[in-house]
């Protein structure tokens, strides 16, 4: 039975990488946006320049879905090197769209999948001599078949098309021409419509689509960041690569045209924190955008900044570890290497965004609490929000917000007589009062250093100032338990006996999973933890339930592990559902999994009869 299904399926696009196709894939996905209907797009790419395979996965979901469902109800099958494993994600009932240039043996297909084929090579050659544009125009035209054969509205690929090539009008003509080649080809030979459509509706709202890695850079700019040091490294690039555009529009003074940012690719990552860290000891607000790699070369001067309690914000765009990994796909890898980087005892304050709307408003605070708290705030984003395209609330900023800069001691108070001590704490929450150099021309200046030092920043090598300095460090990291976002509760609308807990990209799959799981029986209590260190909210939410399900996208259980290591959590209340294969954590993977863990659960062993 062919699927029916309007404004909710998914389709992919099986290309090869560095053949044209991303923008046409993205004109489809903006297409199904501007006719109000929610989509949630997935780029699937290769780590090398060019040649091997890589997908385009489009979420369309008018109920607002926007995490990675699973299984795939359209594949348009473009890169036969895959073709196998592509026609085998296909749901029953499913499509498949291919070029039927060259014949493929029947013994190829599946019998419980609907075929449609086209010969988009044969028609190129026909149409255009140069070997360039029939490939560029080959995936306009398979754009144009999809909007006769999912009923899309083609005025809006042309608006778009318009939009995209605007100041290159002579590019404009000839890709509406490929995109009505493709659409009347479709018309005229394949049944169109097919079961799955697209229906015009007014789902979108007020809603924005952006990347996360662009919404955590413009936080970085409301957030006061004049600085950022880095080197390149996927998938955290295009964030100070999109942070070098925001300057360039609100960093620049409109009177004299002078830049009032500085941005610097160093020599590799441990260089650019090391900048950072200068910067920030300077009184600048700085930070750095890195992935793990980056993270575990930057030990040494993470460590130096949590002990000199120098403000230091690090994004850090997750990846697939350990080692090289895998560069483009998506995990959440660095949680216990992020949260204890450096040797000794160091504690670093996490942040865990869900989606660009929290990368943008956690990349703005982060700099306020990276002054408030005088140490490193890492902001943990991956590739799955950081390089695709979300659907999400509107970005806001208060423009009346001023910069929380934390306990500085001005000039003023050292000359009434203030005790300046660097490393005393006067209030008993841990945190020292500092000066910006050149504060003062006899007071209040000291040098940092990584050695152990008294509460006046007088060198020393005595036990005593250094557990005293270690001891009010743990204070302070216990204040910012206060200060840092709490942990965001959804009860389920019966009492349960169990919960379960997740943060960051896993959000969306975890939403339409509890939903799953209700239709099915199985109520459950949510906890999305926001912030390490963990809010009293998350010892309180495992107490209150028989056992909690910890959602992650790791091998190891990395926040479980963080969990009972700094709550004193008893682990066999706390049941792991782990994803670490790159993909995306799907909805369908959480619901299964944990349906799986309940049935057994409520399990009743037989009993022993004697006779």
């Amino acid at each position: 039975m062919p699927l029916d299904s309007v404004n909710d399926f998914v389709i992919r696009f099986a290309n090869v990488n560095g053949s044209g196709s991303a923008s046409a894939n993205q004109l489809f996905a903006h297409a199904i946006l501007r006719m109000g209907v929610p989509v949630a797009p997935r780029n699937i790419f290769p780590s090398n320049i060019q040649g091997l395979p890589t997908w385009y996965e489009v979420r369309v979901s008018q109920a607002g879905h926007l995490g990675a469902r699973g299984g795939i109800d359209l594949m348009v099958a473009m890169n036969p090197q895959t073709w196998d494993k592509d026609v085998a994600a296909i749901e029953p009932g499913g499509y498949l769209f291919y070029d039927s240039t060259r014949p493929v043996p029947k013994s190829r297909f599946r019998d419980d999948i609907n075929v449609i084929c086209m010969p988009l090579t044969e028609i190129c050659n026909r149409r255009y001599s140069d070997s360039r544009q029939r490939q560029l125009f080959k995936n306009i035209m398979y754009v144009g078949a999809l909007t006769a054969l999912l009923d899309i509205d083609v005025t809006e690929v042309e608006g778009l098309i318009g939009e995209e090539f605007k100041g290159k009008d002579k590019l404009i003509a000839p890709n509406l021409e490929a995109l009505h080649i493709g659409r009347d080809y479709a018309r005229e030979h394949l049944a169109c419509p097919i079961g799955l459509r697209v229906r015009r509706a007014d789902a979108v709202g007020d809603r924005v689509y952006i990347e996360g890695n662009s919404a955590a850079a413009l936080g970085a700019v409301y957030g006061g960041a004049t600085v950022c040091a880095w080197y390149p490294i996927t998938p955290s690039s295009s964030l100070a690569e999109a942070f070098t555009r925001h300057c360039a529009r609100h960093r620049v003074d409109p009177q004299t045209g002078k830049h009032r940012y500085a941005i610097v690719q160093a020599e590799d990552e441990l260089a650019s924190l090391g900048i950072v860290v200068g910067a920030a000891w300077n009184g600048a607000r700085a930070f750095t955008a890195t992935s793990g790699p980056g993270i575990s070369l930057m030990q040494e001067f993470l460590g130096l900044a949590y002990f000199a309690e120098v403000p230091a914000v690090i994004f850090d765009v997750q990846r697939g570890g350990p080692s090289t990994g895998m560069p483009t796909r998506t995990q959440q890898s660095d949680i216990l290497l992020a949260a204890y980087a450096s040797h000794g005892d160091t504690k670093h304050v996490l942040l865990f965004p869900e989606d660009p709307a929290e990368a943008f408003e956690f990349g703005a605070a982060a700099f306020d609490l990276a002054d408030r708290l005088q140490t490193p705030i890492l902001v943990m984003l991956d590739l799955d929000i950081g390089m695709n395209h979300r659907l999400c609330r509107p970005l806001a900023w208060d423009d009346a917000r001023r910069f929380d800069r934390g306990k500085i001691m001005s000039m003023e108070d050292l000359e009434a007589g203030k005790d300046f001590g660097r490393y005393l704490d006067i209030d008993g929450d841990g945190i020292p009062y500092r000066t910006y150099p050149g504060t003062h021309p006899t007071r209040g200046s000291f040098f940092t250093r990584g050695s152990t030092r008294d509460r006046y920043a007088r060198y020393t090598e005595e036990g005593g100032p250094y557990v005293d300095n270690m001891q009010r460090l743990l204070r302070k990291f216990e204040t910012a338990k206060s200060v840092v976002p709490r942990p965001v509760r959804r009860d389920a609308e019966q009492p349960t006996r169990y919960g379960v807990i997740y943060y960051g990209s896993t959000s969306p799959a975890m939403d339409e999973a509890i939903e799953m799981l209700g239709r099915d029986g199985h109520r459950l209590d949510m906890l999305r933890v926001r912030a390490f260190p963990f809010h009293n909210d998350v010892a309180d939410f495992v107490t209150d339930h028989d056992f909690v399900f910890v959602v992650e996208q790791n091998r190891d259980a990395q926040l479980r592990s963080l969990m009972i290591n700094e709550c004193g959590l008893d682990p066999v209340r706390l049941l792991p559902v782990l994803h670490y294969d790159g993909t995306p954590i799907t909805a369908r993977f959480i619901s299964r999994a944990i349906a799986e863990h309940l049935d057994a659960l409520k399990l009743t062993p037989l009993r022993k009869v004697v006779s």
